[in-house]
């Protein structure tokens, strides 16, 4: 069987959902909502915004839980820790919004938050384990998602993010080639 690398599955910056650090909320909705639209119908839609800086290289991602998180700012000071997921019973979930006084107004004011509230300041940083290299292979894409269970990699070339490698692309060739070994048996 043929060697399968990034590039080939990876879908360049250019045809993905783009705004700026300094963008609002507000235009961060925009682009993901209209993004749904601009790709091809059999493909899976994009569940993200990727941010760029100044000279159009991409700082950071804001995903759906990002967007959420941005509607409630104080979750910016609770450690991840305390709100990564995991097993947590519903009492420790529930003692959360106590403790931290979370969602006190529930998007009372969604309108003014989403106008006023830059996107610099709720996006998620990737951690250098996000990026993988164009020329790595389908096996070690795979092996880098399960291991850092992130919904998409960041596809470099040198220093320079070039793409972007959706976990539900790489789990439609998996099916591909697994549909075509059916076949061919």
């Amino acid at each position: 069987m043929q060697t399968i690398h990034v590039k080939e599955l990876a879908l360049p910056l250019s045809s993905y959902p783009t705004v700026s650090a300094e963008a609002t909320f507000a235009e961060a909705v925009v682009a993901l909502q209209s993004a749904k639209y601009g790709l091809d119908p059999s493909r899976p839609k994009h569940r993200a915004v990727l941010v760029l800086d100044v000279n159009k290289q991409v700082v950071g991602k804001i995903g759906y839980l990002n967007l959420l998180e941005g509607l409630e700012p104080k979750y910016a000071g609770i450690q991840p820790v305390e709100h990564a997921g995991g097993t947590f019973t519903p009492d420790f979930i529930k003692s959360q919004l106590e403790k931290y006084a979370l969602w006190q107004h529930p998007l009372d004011d969604i309108c003014r938050k989403a106008a006023n509230f830059q996107v610099k300041n709720f996006m998620h940083v990737p951690k250098v384990s996000e990026f993988i290299d164009e020329e790595a292979t389908l096996d070690e894409a795979v092996h880098q998602f399960i291991i850092v269970r992130h919904q998409s990699l960041l596809v470099r070339r040198k220093d320079k993010v070039v793409a972007i490698l959706r976990l539900s692309d790489v789990v439609e060739k998996i099916c591909e080639m697994i549909q075509a070994c059916a076949v061919s048996s």
